[in-house]
């Protein structure tokens, strides 16, 4: 035979290399098909806050690493899903953004019984916005859990020179809620936006304990977890028929 054409056969199974070599391959292949390790939490975050005040921007800059400069205002209510690891736990955050105009309070108002966690937002350059505080809070006294933990934030650091609502203002403002904390940050220029989150659901673990910390959810809280999944699940297919909420987020639940 000519030695031209002498083709070395392939190694079983269609795949180049040696046969002993067919093994590894295999099991890096079953390890790189292996399932990501579940969350241990998942938690609801809420923000809320006036109309224009940057809800959404700093949602998308935590989640996507995103800015919209010209963002659309929020209809009803949108979310995003991002996982973290904090104290050697995996967590999936499950944060919604609530459409700040009085119109939809009836609509967002469900979504303040789950949630672990409330970002109340107003904008350092706007009066009426930090004015409308105490009405938000009513709503979180009306429709929250009392171990929700709260955050007050000052967004639009960005915009130092327009300052109307001083650092001050906002510090005596989360003086006066028992357990609200308080920080400024800018969406835009992605200041402080990470730690938001991330102090937020620090603090959540704290106030959880340490022994859940330890040993994940119970399965009564799993239970209860699922259960309020499924009724959010649903609410969220309502208020996507109507309109109410974006469509395209859906598919991340």
């Amino acid at each position: 035979m000519d030695p031209r054409f002498d083709v070395p056969r392939r190694a079983a199974g269609g795949s180049g290399g040696s046969a002993n070599s067919s093994p590894a391959l295999g099991a890096q292949s079953r390890r790189r098909k292996m399932p990501p390790r579940p969350a241990d939490f998942k938690l609801q975050i809420i923000i809320i806050g006036s109309r224009g005040v940057g809800k959404t921007s700093l949602m998308e800059r935590f989640t996507d690493d995103t800015f919209c400069e010209a963002c659309k205002s929020t209809v009803g209510v949108d979310f995003k899903i991002k996982t973290v690891e904090l104290r050697g736990k995996k967590i999936r955050l499950q944060i919604w953004d609530t459409a700040g105009q009085e119109r939809f309070n009836s609509i967002t108002s469900a979504y303040y019984r789950g949630a672990k966690g409330i970002v109340l937002v107003y904008d350092i350059t706007k009066q009426e916005t930090f004015e409308d505080l105490p009405k938000w809070m009513k709503m979180i006294d009306k429709y929250a859990s009392e171990e929700a933990e709260l955050l007050l934030v000052g967004n639009k650091l960005d915009c130092e020179t327009d300052r109307i609502i001083s650092r001050q203002q906002g510090e005596r403002f989360a003086s006066r809620i028992s357990g609200m904390r308080f920080c400024e940050a800018s969406a835009k220029d992605n200041f402080n936006v990470d730690e938001i989150f991330l102090k937020l659901v620090d603090d959540i673990l704290s106030k959880v304990g340490t022994d859940i910390i330890r040993k994940g959810l119970s399965n009564d809280d799993g239970t209860k977890t699922q259960s309020r999944f499924h009724a959010t699940l649903l609410s969220v297919k309502i208020l996507c028929r109507s309109g109410h909420i974006n469509s395209d987020s859906v598919a991340e639940l």
